[in-house]
């Protein structure tokens, strides 16, 4: 930034996965800026998240839900931000409500992409070039420098902290062992069945899985709890050696902890897919609908399996043909080959 700023206000994203991605423009920012206090006003489930970010301060939670204008709860919300005295405020999100905190809590500079007829609330509002930023950690990162700065040759990669006591009181609680390498399964994705891969995929290749060894843990959230319960009970493996279940019973803190014990991660393109990324586990990422040409998973340890057909990415919540090929005929035989080569 042109003058220092002592302490900076992130309005955060509203998706886990894109809460992931912003987490390199924090490193980038306070590479910069080592003295600067950084915040975070998230949403109440990605705040848990936020608050594993080494680089983040404290995190505000902002009671709005999706899609939500809650005017008179932004302007009493402001009030409080406006008395912590922040100097400079980085709107991720390109809505205008998302713009309307940092204003209403008079931070003098307001930094943000131009969105939604914001641009008269920021003051740096800066226009999009997809071309010259065509992923969203780019353009995340690009709010940390001074308009028409270069980006760095590479980014930071996205990093969470574990914290192992919390880790070891989660394994106690629900009674896990880690008497074999455990497979991490994430077979939800919150953005539409596009991009989920099939649950008689994710249970072949559990039971393979299973037959070599791995112990398989199934991870979502609550909203994933019958797909989880519905590969569970397809797989075929002794009943001793059945996935473990764990959509809806972990926070996603717990989450966060526990998949850090992963051997690997095989997950659609979904927020924790990321999560695994910024985890640095051996990670398979199956894309359909999506592009990891967007959003790829930030990790050298990461490797996309995509068939790349004609018809994607369509970016469509469900498939627009009504054959959905592009998982369909992505075969678990060929994602465990890809386990075979990531772990070999």
């Amino acid at each position: 930034m042109t003058t220092p700023a002592r302490s900076a206000l992130v309005v955060a994203p509203s998706w886990v996965g894109d809460m992931v991605l912003a987490q390199p423009m924090l490193r980038l920012l306070h590479q910069r800026l080592p003295a600067l206090a950084i915040d975070l006003l998230a949403p109440p489930w990605t705040a848990g998240l936020a608050a594993r970010i080494p680089e983040v301060r404290s995190v505000i939670e902002g009671p709005f839900r999706h899609g939500e204008l809650a005017l008179g709860r932004r302007r009493a919300i402001a009030r409080d931000i406006a008395a912590s005295g922040y100097d400079l405020a980085l709107v991720l999100p390109n809505s205008f409500k998302s713009a309307l905190v940092p204003w209403l809590a008079g931070i003098p500079r307001r930094v943000g992409f131009v969105g939604e007829w914001r641009q008269w609330i920021l003051t740096d509002a800066r226009r999009l070039d997809t071309t010259a930023l065509p992923r969203m950690v780019q353009r995340f990162a690009a709010l940390a420098l001074d308009p028409g700065e270069p980006l760095p040759s590479s980014l930071p990669q996205a990093f969470l902290r574990v914290d192992p006591e919390a880790r070891a009181g989660t394994v106690a609680r629900l009674a896990l062992t880690l008497e074999r390498p455990v497979a991490a399964l994430c077979p939800g994705a919150e953005y539409g069945p596009a991009k989920r891969w099939p649950p008689s995929h994710f249970a072949t290749l559990a039971g393979s899985l299973i037959n070599r060894g791995f112990q398989v843990w199934l991870f979502g959230s609550g909203k994933d709890r019958d797909v989880c319960a519905e590969i569970a009970a397809m797989t075929r493996a002794p009943a001793r050696c059945l996935p473990v279940d764990l959509a809806g019973d972990t926070s996603l803190t717990e989450a966060i902890d526990l998949m850090s014990l992963a051997r690997v991660v095989i997950s659609n393109d979904s927020g924790l897919m990321h999560v695994a990324a910024a985890l640095d586990r051996p990670l398979i990422a199956l894309y359909g609908s999506s592009s990891p040409a967007f959003t790829p998973p930030m990790s050298a340890l990461a490797q996309v399996v995509r068939l790349g057909l004609d018809c994607s990415p369509c970016f469509e919540r469900e498939c627009p043909l009504g054959h959905f090929n592009c998982m369909r005929q992505l075969t678990p035989t060929r994602v465990l080959e890809t386990i075979d080569h990531a772990l070999s």
